[in-house]
């Protein structure tokens, strides 16, 4: 297929930091992203909590299904739009790839824990993973993305005028223009990360019983025009259970409808000829219009007050965070504690010895993080069943 002219081009993309040969069967946006699935960081998104922590149901998402939702929206939304479809699903199955064991709860115990040594920041985090952490290769660290994989990593949400230390140290070492906005791609992996997560989170909010498809409609204005389109569109189906995930399914529709016409309307608005022409153009072009972004911040907002601070949710949070802040701190003051390699390679000095335990905590699975803590400190503050 050929790309619109204001796509990600791979033929003038800047290459590698470390040069390879090329591939004979794939593109290096391609190569990137099978570089992405291949990592040891993306098989251990399966054990890491979206917002359920992962031993708490079968059924519910983790961080790696999410991805993988991510990455279909995401390609639909290139695929039509034609821009590089290899490009904009390496960057939205690696979105999520910097995230520590226990959620947003164990974002905020680590980023507590290391606010002396300049804190944590899962987004600048997933960029030390590529371009460091991962250890797959003779030749270098890291995975040797393409410059435009790392560009769209570290501003799928826009520019970074302030980068934390761990993107900062990445930047140094390949500047990656982070005062511009990045390309299409990247952009709608972030606005499909947005669209999988509020619906998602919906289908895994009912399925858990925190509320019903009926408080959700009467609460949220484009939820009941969804839900009354599926219903008229199933009069004689009542089992929720198939009327649900339909609901899901009109929702993600009508946010991708809506994407595509809006953004359409941004790239014609500055007669974008060129890549450079989006990331110049001084705003987001891939997005949602401005009154389906008013709906989406209700659902948002319902789902604040009934999920993620629901009480089932809620009360894993403090203990979740003991978790990651015991471990760090034990493994801090004693770094010969750490397994392996990591003992061996710790920095003696600050702030590197504290970032360096960072990195093994922030790498943790949820079960991973539950076990190495019994084994440190003592049994888990999380509930029983939670454990066993």
């Amino acid at each position: 297929m050929s790309l619109s002219p204001f796509a990600t081009h791979w033929q003038a993309s800047r290459d590698r930091l470390h040069p390879e040969a090329t591939s004979a069967t794939r593109s290096p946006f391609a190569r990137d992203r099978d570089r992405i699935i291949h990592s040891g960081a993306f098989r251990r998104l399966r054990y890491k909590t979206q917002v359920f922590v992962a031993p708490d149901g079968d059924h519910f998402r983790v961080r790696l299904t999410h991805s993988l939702e991510v990455a279909q929206i995401a390609r639909s939304l290139a695929r039509a739009l034609g821009v590089d479809e290899d490009l904009t699903e390496a960057l939205a199955l690696a979105h999520d790839l910097g995230h520590p064991p226990f959620g947003h709860s164990g974002e905020d115990a680590l980023e507590r824990a290391m606010a002396p040594w300049g804190g944590f920041d899962h987004n600048g985090h997933a960029l030390r993973i590529v371009t460091q952490l991962e250890s797959r290769y003779p030749g270098f660290d890291g995975l040797n993305l393409t410059w435009e994989t790392l560009e769209g990593l570290a501003k799928h949400n826009g520019p970074v005028f302030e980068p934390g230390w761990a993107l900062a140290g990445v930047d140094a070492a390949w500047p990656l223009d982070l005062a511009s906005h990045a390309g299409l791609e990247a952009q709608l992996a972030a606005i499909a990360d947005d669209i999988a997560y509020d619906n998602h989170d919906l289908d895994d909010g009912i399925r858990a019983g925190l509320f019903a498809v009926e408080q959700v409609a009467e609460a949220v204005p484009f939820v009941a025009d969804c839900w009354q389109t599926v219903t008229k569109r199933w009069p004689t189906v009542t089992a929720r259970r198939r009327l649900v995930p339909e609901l899901v399914r009109e929702m993600i529709g009508r946010m991708v409808a809506d994407v595509l016409a809006t953004t359409r309307s941004r790239l014609s608005a500055i007669n974008a000829g060129n890549v450079t022409d989006i990331r110049q153009a001084g705003h987001m072009i891939a997005g949602l219009s401005a009154p389906l972004s008013a709906d989406v911040r209700v659902l948002k907002n319902f789902l604040r007050d009934h999920m993620y601070r629901a009480p089932a949710v809620a009360r894993l949070r403090d203990p979740s965070e003991a978790v990651v802040a015991a471990l760090f701190a034990t493994l801090h003051a004693d770094p010969a504690r750490l397994p392996g390699d990591w003992s061996a390679l710790c920095p003696a000095d600050e702030p590197g010895r504290a970032r360096h335990v960072g990195d093994f905590v922030a790498g943790m699975t949820d079960r991973y993080a539950l076990k190495l803590y019994e084994q440190l400190v003592g049994p888990s503050p999380l509930p029983q069943e939670m454990v066993t």
